[in-house]
């Protein structure tokens, strides 16, 4: 398949799945579009935002319409990390153990309500995040790709919950504030939702074109000038006196600037194909999210 078969191949795909995405999900376009960068550049998304905003059907949706494997894990006060990597289960009847996987072991995860749980269970989850492994009792197990993980956390002002340290929220490439849906929105939702039967979707691709899709985006030629565009946006979050600048919110990371350059363009494979739309202007669009 030469180069333009598969630009076509490739947005038909993403197109598809933003339309099966779409029968249950009304509105949330923005969480939507961010959703498909992170399942087009492996990077793991924090969902931010009360409860009802149909963050955790969007993901289950994302799922179904990719046809991969799918675990979702409540967290509460009470989990332990291995609830969420597995453990060793000892037989009697052998006198031996065995290795029991936990929920981590799936190609899309959901960690619902991250923040509701302590320190050591975030920072297990947040470990095989960053390593695309777990470790039980001396086995080492390498997590399948396409490996994403998206977590949902409440407003850190609901009570019971637990902050992410910064360091932990760097694992995250994308942080989405999900907001309420408009009048027409919420009214389409009420029409949709009267009936009580589940709005069934279609798988319209594999794993495999996830995966090779993400080839394609690896091989993106990157102008020189938009890395250099990149890198001062990243040290004028450092420099902000610098850059002519006030306070910013937040310093970028060490690692901010690495996937810059593939979240950048606008969602649609057509667009991230496209060598003369690595523009500056197009680099700066996902950088509330990102940085």
């Amino acid at each position: 398949m030469n180069a333009t078969a598969a630009i076509a191949a490739d947005a038909s795909i993403v197109q598809e799945v933003v339309q099966q995405v779409g029968r249950r999900i009304v509105g949330q376009d923005y969480m939507i579009e961010r959703l498909l960068i992170s399942l087009l550049t492996g990077g793991h998304v924090l969902l931010e935002g009360v409860p009802g905003l149909a963050k955790t059907l969007a993901v289950r949706t994302l799922a179904e319409t990719i046809n991969t494997s799918f675990s979702r894990i409540q967290f509460t006060p009470d989990l332990l990390p291995a609830d969420v990597v597995g453990t060793q289960v000892y037989d009697q009847s052998t006198g031996r153990f065995s290795v029991k996987k936990g929920p981590i072991h799936a190609n899309i995860i959901l960690a619902d309500e991250i923040n509701r749980a302590p320190a050591k269970v975030q920072a297990a989850l947040l470990e095989a995040m960053q390593e695309k492994q777990v470790t039980i009792g001396g086995t080492t197990l390498v997590l399948e790709e396409p490996f994403l993980v998206l977590a949902t956390q409440n407003p850190i002002e609901q009570e019971g919950t637990y902050p992410l340290p910064e360091a932990q929220v760097d694992r995250f490439m994308l942080k989405l504030h999900v907001g309420y849906p408009s009048r027409e929105e919420e009214k389409e939702i009420l029409r949709r939702m009267s009936s009580g039967e589940p709005i069934p979707v279609e798988q319209v691709a594999a794993p495999r074109q996830i995966l090779e899709m993400r080839r394609h985006i690896a091989e993106l030629y990157i102008d020189e000038r938009v890395v250099d565009y990149i890198v001062e946006i990243v040290h004028a979050t450092r420099n902000p006196d610098q850059a002519g600048l006030g306070e910013p919110a937040c310093n970028a990371s060490a690692g901010a600037g690495l996937p810059r350059p593939r979240v950048s363009p606008r969602p649609g494979v057509r667009d991230t194909r496209r060598c003369e739309g690595n523009r500056p202007g197009r680099a700066a669009s996902p950088s509330p999210s990102h940085l």
